[in-house]
């Protein structure tokens, strides 16, 4: 099956389905344990996973998934996919014990180590970003439908960059000092990518560990709007690796901006 035939709109619907079932919990209280990494894990987390996967396996059962909160799954088996569902059923569950609402629910079609379709939702702000590589990145905000495409480079104005709210390591802060002068925003989980592909920033380094299942949606919906993510030595972002960890990557509106900070 390739991609084309998938419909980007149905994991938008789950993705809604998702939220609303988070932001009850959030809404409430709950509490927060630990996972094996030390990273942290709420009932919101298996809430999402469970039905982000239920929804999947029924419209799409010949697809296999590959969620932060499922079961692993050895290379040696996903070697053989040639497309998969890469979900991350809470991105930013820090921000989500903060209350601060910058969290999201990522889903994530991957064909051939890359992200071709990806869903991004905020539920705390009804919004969701929608990319289709086939189709285009359109964002979806109390009912209006906004197609977003990035365009001619913002090649004589100040440089904005947005970074992690929660990740600001030594390497991150040396990045920014080698950048021109730059206004710096900051923003929890995969918004980052969004606020590039919305044309809100020009920039997005992350130098810090990612896994994959963090960056594929909302690499989808950046490229889907134009953009373009790359590791620190100008390739692009692979998934499916043996090591489920990303390099260090840079995201930007468009290639020109990668050549003048000399990226690529």
């Amino acid at each position: 099956m390739n991609g084309e035939y998938i419909n980007a709109d149905f994991l938008g619907l789950i993705a809604l389905e998702a939220g609303k079932a988070v932001l009850e919990i959030y809404e409430g209280d709950f509490s927060a344990g630990q996972k094996a990494d030390a990273s942290p894990i709420t009932v919101a987390d298996t809430t999402a996973h469970a039905i982000l996967s239920r929804r999947l396996q029924e419209r799409y059962p010949q697809i296999p998934i590959l969620s932060e909160e499922g079961e692993p799954v050895g290379f040696e088996t996903r070697r053989h996919w040639r497309q998969f569902w890469l979900i991350d059923p809470l991105d930013g569950t820090k921000e989500f014990i903060h209350r601060n609402g910058e969290f999201t629910i990522n889903i994530a079609l991957i064909e051939e180590g890359q992200p071709i379709m990806g869903v991004v939702y905020v539920p705390v702000l009804d919004l969701l970003y929608i990319g289709d590589r086939n189709v285009g990145c359109r964002r979806e905000f109390r009912g209006i439908k906004t197609m977003l495409q990035l365009g001619v480079s913002r090649e004589n104005a100040k440089l904005r960059v947005v970074h992690s709210r929660s990740h600001v390591s030594d390497a991150l802060k040396a990045f920014l000092e080698r950048l021109p002068a730059h206004s710096a925003i900051s923003r929890g989980s995969s918004l980052k990518f969004c606020a590039v592909a919305a044309g809100e920033a020009d920039l997005y380094p992350r130098l810090g560990p990612t896994w994959e299942w963090d960056t594929a949606a909302g690499q989808a919906v950046l490229e889907a709007a134009g953009g373009i993510v790359v590791d620190m030595n100008g390739n692009p972002l692979r998934y499916n690796k043996e090591d489920l960890h990303n390099p260090g990557f840079v995201a930007a509106s468009d290639r020109q901006l990668l050549k003048r900070i000399g990226m690529v």
